[in-house]
């Protein structure tokens, strides 16, 4: 009887995941599978098809490819560690006080959600600028060597970090749930300082947590588009403009396909570790 409704609610339970893993594997797998084949395929002048890695040996022979990868690179590992250096006090600061300070400053973190990135683009763009806001503000108490970020590789960090803020922010508080209040004031009680505080106890709680962190944030880091292009150089520029620019002004779809498949390759680590996460989380 036992096994019988076991069965039962498996087979309910394969019911319900169904439909929509059949969408999934309808419009995102099997398409992703079959632009991942057409880029190991070469099609003769007598229309045989053989395999090859031609265009994967071109991307990384070719210099101005990897040096628009090496460019996201660099963006993606910045931009992660703006976003860890600046969120992770805020989240260490909300977690501990109750004010309205505090509430502010969260209201205040969080408010890029609720903001568009193109948004955010033109306003940085306004902002940081040649002749922006902030360089007539600078000018006014007398700074006037200003260099705006805008069009440089600084210009995507500035843009992302504003954009991930947010998400970053809510995983790190959620983090911080695990420190207890009572664990501090023990520590402080047999007079451990605020840097042995964090070392031996916030640190090790928030470990998860900035592995979450880092796996999200890579993967919408390096295939971003909006604010790269907007905000970026056009050379190197980042694999989001790379790849659009090569599939609609170059017209070389299969390369740009090969683009995107070293980007997924690239994301898919991290989108593994978060994967292995979540899978130890249930298990324990």
């Amino acid at each position: 009887m036992g096994s019988e409704g076991t069965s039962t609610r498996n087979l309910k339970g394969l019911l319900l995941i169904g439909p929509p893993l059949a969408v999934m594997v309808c419009l995102l797998l099997y398409p992703a599978g079959v632009s991942i084949v057409q880029t190991l395929q070469e099609t003769a002048a007598d229309g045989s098809v053989s395999w090859s890695l031609a265009r994967y040996h071109r991307f990384f022979t070719d210099p101005y490819s990897v040096a628009n990868y090496v460019r996201t690179v660099w963006t993606t590992v910045v931009t992660l560690i703006l976003l860890i250096a600046i969120c992770l006090p805020i989240a260490i600061y909300l977690h501990f006080t109750r004010s309205r300070l505090a509430a502010v400053v969260q209201a205040l973190a969080l408010f890029p959600m609720f903001v568009p990135g193109i948004i955010v683009a033109y306003a940085l763009i306004r902002y940081i600028g040649p002749n922006g806001l902030l360089q007539s503000l600078l000018e006014v108490v007398g700074f006037n060597s200003y260099s705006s970020p805008y069009l440089t590789p600084w210009g995507p960090v500035i843009g992302l970090v504003w954009d991930h803020m947010p998400l970053t922010l809510l995983i790190l508080t959620a983090g911080m749930a695990k420190v207890s209040q009572e664990a501090i004031e023990a520590a402080r009680d047999v007079g451990a300082g605020y840097v042995v505080i964090f070392h031996r106890i916030i640190l090790p709680l928030m470990v998860e947590s900035l592995l979450v962190v880092m796996a999200l944030n890579v993967i919408s880091l390096f295939g971003s588009f909006v604010i790269p292009y907007m905000l970026g150089p056009a050379s190197p520029e980042m694999m989001g403009p790379y790849m659009l620019r090569t599939f609609s002004e170059v017209r070389q779809p299969d390369f740009a396909a090969a683009q995107a498949v070293i980007t997924f390759l690239t994301c898919s680590v991290f989108g593994i570790l978060y994967v292995v996460m979540l899978t130890r989380k249930q298990d324990v």
